[in-house]
């Protein structure tokens, strides 16, 4: 039997470098933001659906994201457009990862999912996880990253599910405090899920 776990964690938390070491693991990761990566690279099966919507958006054979974000600054329409053409091609995508470890039969598959909670997709999981770290930790995170502002930051944490109630949601948490506790935790978490 395959047993889905579903990763979440606001920005700053930790949910790239916890989903790494599950990677390292040996634990199938399907990553929602790598696979939206993917349908607007060229060749993507997002490129010509968004570039009918918003031609000004291809280019060089792909999606330009900075062309979307302002259509979407412009346009009240535009985020739902591109909503409804992108989120069944991911949903797609998704389900054909699942589809293929439960054949596989697979112990543990991860689905790496920024907004698994807004979306419902924790529906698909068994358990879910959430990463979480200290409000003072996370905004120093995330100011380090190049190019964040304190006003870009409130923007994107006003837009996700607040990390009290993630926490609440989820059937397990880790805290991020250092990459080799965090490891331990995830391999503790394996061997838990892996045992039966």
């Amino acid at each position: 039997m395959t047993r889905i776990l579903g990763l979440t964690g606001s920005i700053g938390m930790g949910k790239s470098t916890t989903a790494g070491f599950f990677h390292e693991a040996g634990i199938p990761v399907w990553d929602a933001d790598a696979e939206v990566h993917r349908l607007y690279a060229p060749g993507g099966a997002a490129v010509m659906p968004l570039t009918r919507l918003c031609p000004a958006a291809l280019k060089a054979g792909g999606v330009d994201r900075a062309v979307l974000k302002d259509w979407i600054a412009a346009d009240p329409t535009a985020l739902t457009q591109i909503e409804s053409v992108v989120h069944p091609l991911v949903a797609a995508a998704r389900q054909g990862f699942i589809d293929e470890h439960m054949r596989a039969k697979t112990p543990l598959i991860l689905l790496d999912i920024p907004l698994l909670f807004e979306s419902g997709a924790d529906q698909l999981c068994d358990f879910t996880l959430t990463v979480s770290a200290p409000p003072e930790v996370q905004r120093a995170r995330v100011l380090d990253r190049p190019g964040m502002t304190e006003a870009h930051f409130q923007t994107i944490l006003a837009k996700q599910m607040p990390d009290k109630e993630k926490r609440a949601r989820a059937t397990h948490v880790i805290e991020t405090h250092t990459p080799e506790q965090t490891r331990n935790e995830v391999l503790r978490l394996i061997a838990e899920m892996t045992e039966s």
